[in-house]
């Protein structure tokens, strides 16, 4: 498996898959669809190849070694010219414990967003050619260990999403799509800025003793790569690394999205389609939390760590202003889109706990979160299909009426609360008991437990208004479950029931990694003069 491309054929098979759509003519538009679901097919195969070959002893953070399937090459070098020298950039791919939950989660994510979009009639040749595209751009972000590759699926993404939302979506999208756009691209800025300042800062040997400024993200990592002079070198005493830190963090922290930074998110899933807003909140929002833990944490462990109460703080806001904005929803989607603001809440603050407990309860929680609210945002789709209203006072005793729809309504909702024996009660408690082990973070963590009575409070709020009660005669016509929507719930319910009663294979992947982040920002301490012992 050494040899074998996996990562690239990850990452680049949904690109073939787009040429074939692009060849196709537009009116084969069944055999546009089912090329898609075969390419998303496939990703899922590749996926489970590579966990079934993944080495959980392996652990470290910033040497190839710590890394599994590594795929690197020489991409661009440009002669050196003035006082810049060579320019080199490596096409430098590889997982580890923290990016292999998040390529199986893309991957899963993405098929079941492909059943979806079966009833997609409107423009089937370019939306699902955007939908292969944006695929390759989530994959890159996870498997990328070169920031400047990083930094190109970064922005491909950006630019499928923005027309997925704008020319496929409700009557208000070009509007969410813009903002959506904006808002990413400001973020994206700021990641920009802080590479090229990372580039001048660091420099990495290569076989030949040359030495050249450096994307690795693995070599940026290393104190001892960077230069005296860099502008974000911690060996220089005028550095700018804290303003780079809060720029880089903000950038990331838009796509999570992070209070205040996330008004875009509520409109850009009211106007996506059911199978957009899938993935958006499946797996876009992760790319953010991933983006801090890949690249802000090890580059930056010593504000890391200072920081670390604030990155709390902004947690418990998540989780407190999510809930109680969701509780105030009377749209099904907007109230799901704050509930994913509220439960985004929980990554952000077993990250800030900075032991192994948190953070692995932190990933986890983005692996379980990508299932569960994959699941809520298709039931909201089932119903809008066959009413065509998210209005929750409308409804009402719709379980009567769809039986088999509101059990898995149920099975969904209760992992959203986080009851034990589903998916999101394990990590949920990770991140609490990480919280609470740290004593920086340990008071906002007691705060943030009130998101799971509030969490618990909109949820059966909503599942009494739309499911139970009498049934709304408006609604007596309403079919239950087609067979293409039981291919979209039932493997995401197995999945949700299967990680609530054995979360161990999840947290072993993930536990070497987590480990290692923890040693090296303790370490980093030592290193970069830390006033306080972890």
């Amino acid at each position: 498996m050494n040899n074998f491309p996996i990562l690239s054929l990850l990452t680049f098979l949904p690109i073939v898959g787009m040429g074939i759509v692009l060849l196709l003519p537009k009116k084969q538009e069944l055999s546009i669809k089912v090329t898609t679901l075969i390419v998303t097919a496939i990703q899922i195969v590749l996926s489970i190849i590579l966990l079934m070959n993944f080495n959980y002893a392996a652990g470290g953070i910033n040497d190839a070694s710590s890394f599994q399937f590594i795929e690197k090459f020489r991409w661009i070098e440009i002669p050196g010219f003035a006082w810049i020298g060579k320019i080199k950039i490596d096409y430098f791919m590889g997982v580890d414990g923290l990016s292999t939950p998040l390529v199986l989660l893309t991957a899963i994510v993405t098929f079941i967003a492909t059943i979806s979009s079966w009833s997609i009639d409107k423009s089937v040749k370019g939306y699902f050619a955007m939908f292969l595209l944006l695929n390759t751009g989530m994959m890159g972000v996870f498997v990328a260990l070169d920031f400047f590759l990083f930094y190109i699926f970064w922005e491909l993404m950006l630019l499928p999403m923005y027309f997925l939302i704008g020319i496929w979506g409700g009557p208000r999208r070009e509007y969410a799509a813009i903002k959506f756009f904006l808002y990413t691209l400001l973020g994206s800025i700021f990641i920009l800025l802080v590479m090229i300042g990372l580039y001048f800062s660091s420099m990495e040997t290569l076989a030949d003793g040359t030495r050249v400024f450096t994307f690795n993200l693995l070599e940026l990592m290393n104190h001892a790569n960077y230069t005296q002079t860099g502008i974000l070198s911690p060996l220089n005493p005028n550095n700018l690394r804290f303003i780079a830190y809060i720029a880089l963090f903000i950038g990331f922290a838009i796509k999570i999205p992070m209070f205040p930074f996330h008004t875009w998110l509520p409109d850009a899933h009211v106007e996506a389609p059911t199978a957009i807003s899938v993935i958006l909140a499946g797996v876009l929002l992760k790319m953010g939390t991933y983006g801090i833990l890949r690249v802000s944490y090890p580059i930056f462990p010593e504000l890391t760590y200072q920081l670390s109460w604030y990155i709390a703080l902004f947690g418990m806001i998540n989780i407190i202003y999510g809930a109680l904005a969701a509780m105030a929803q009377k749209d099904f989607k907007k109230l799901i889109a704050y509930s994913s603001v509220s439960h985004m809440g929980f990554v952000m603050l077993g990250m800030s706990a900075l032991n192994t407990m948190g953070i692995s309860g932190a990933i986890l929680q983005m692996f379980n979160h990508g299932t569960i609210t994959a699941m809520l945002f298709l039931i909201v789709g089932v119903v809008y299909d066959r009413a065509h209203t998210r209005d929750l006072d409308s409804f009402g005793g719709l379980g009567k009426q769809m039986p088999i729809y509101t059990g898995f309504v149920t099975v969904a909702f209760f992992a959203a609360i986080g009851l034990p024996g589903l998916s999101g009660f394990i990590s949920e408690a990770l991140v609490f008991l990480g919280g609470f082990g740290n004593a920086t973070t340990r008071i906002l963590t007691v705060i943030s437990t009130l998101g799971i009575l509030l969490g618990a409070a909109y949820m059966l709020w909503t599942l009494q208004r739309v499911y139970l009660g009498t049934l709304n005669e408006k609604w007596k016509d309403l079919t239950d479950l087609t067979t293409r929507e039981y291919f979209m719930l039932v493997p995401l319910t197995i999945i949700v029931i299967y990680l609530g009663v054995n979360p161990s294979p999840m947290l072993n992947l993930m536990n070497a990694s987590a480990n290692a982040m923890v040693k090296f920002i303790s370490d980093a301490q030592v290193i970069y003069g830390s006033l306080n012992a972890f």
